[in-house]
């Protein structure tokens, strides 16, 4: 195994079209969930929700995945949230990283999961199963996100409840951050579900929304595409299943170049 790079050992190896950032905080909250931070290049520009290639040397050669970036667009720091997927050739040397490490990045960002590719509504719905979370730890943090909808309902299903504190830890730091607590106020709900432990809400969130139960708990009505919008990011599987539970409630999928009435990002990690 190639442990991580420090920045010193790869300044003769930075590929062409790549920053090298240097990694200032690291925090393990499962054995199999973590989350960094890095330094953040003065010309990186990316919209709130966006991913990017973000890699490390490995047996000699640069290995790259896609990561969403989840600190907001105006954020001096770039945040990201990870698993670590035993067999995964980077993530296997990404969770040793350590402040002071330096991880590459590609300079262009990109992504589905952005507030312009949705068309106008009063209710933001953001779909999330494990890391998928990352890129909604990003809109929630962004301001404009409370400049376009009324409401902005968080949904983060894991397995186990310890999964879920990177969630719970995004709600308090905005709560806790002066300028934030005050543009978000009351518009933020946050909804977490498990399928593995006891926990007062469980199971998965397209059973929920199924059986009313998500609806009910939140005291709103089921999804409507006059006002509702949706984001969505997790397991293939999820995808594939809150797709159609939006568009049997009439949600069209949108894009970049076509705003809708919702939208995924199928980016993943490995």
């Amino acid at each position: 195994m190639n442990a991580p790079v420090l920045k010193q050992d790869v300044a003769a190896e930075i590929p062409a079209g790549v920053f090298a950032e240097t990694v200032t905080f690291v925090h393990h909250y499962t054995d199999r969930l973590f989350r960094f931070r890095m330094t953040r290049p003065e010309s990186f520009r990316f919209r709130s929700g966006e991913f990017v290639m973000i890699g490390l040397m490995v047996s000699g050669k640069p290995l790259y995945r896609a990561y969403s970036i989840a600190s907001p667009a105006w954020a001096e720091e770039l945040e990201f949230f990870s698993i670590k997927a035993p067999d995964g050739p980077l993530t296997t040397e990404l969770q040793k990283i350590q402040p002071g490490d330096t991880v590459f990045m590609r300079k262009k960002p990109t992504g589905t999961l952005v507030l312009d590719a949705l068309t106008p509504g009063k209710r933001l719905y953001m779909f999330s199963t494990g890391t998928g979370i990352a890129p909604f730890a990003s809109l929630i943090r962004e301001p404009e996100t409370y400049e376009k909808f009324e409401e902005v309902i968080l949904t983060h299903t894991c397995r186990e409840v310890a999964e879920l504190k990177y969630g719970f830890d995004l709600v308090e730091e905005i709560k806790n951050d002066e300028i934030l607590s005050e543009i978000v106020g009351d518009k933020l709900k946050h909804y977490a579900t498990v399928t593995r432990e006891d926990y007062p809400f469980q199971g998965r969130i397209t059973d929920l929304m199924e059986n009313g139960k998500l609806y009910a708990d939140l005291g709103v009505p089921p999804l409507d595409p006059a006002i509702d919008r949706g984001m969505i990011c997790g397991s293939a599987a999820m995808l594939k299943d809150t797709k159609e539970l939006l568009e049997r409630a009439g949600l069209t999928e949108g894009a970049n170049n076509k705003p809708a009435e919702f939208v995924i990002e199928r980016a993943f990690v490995g």
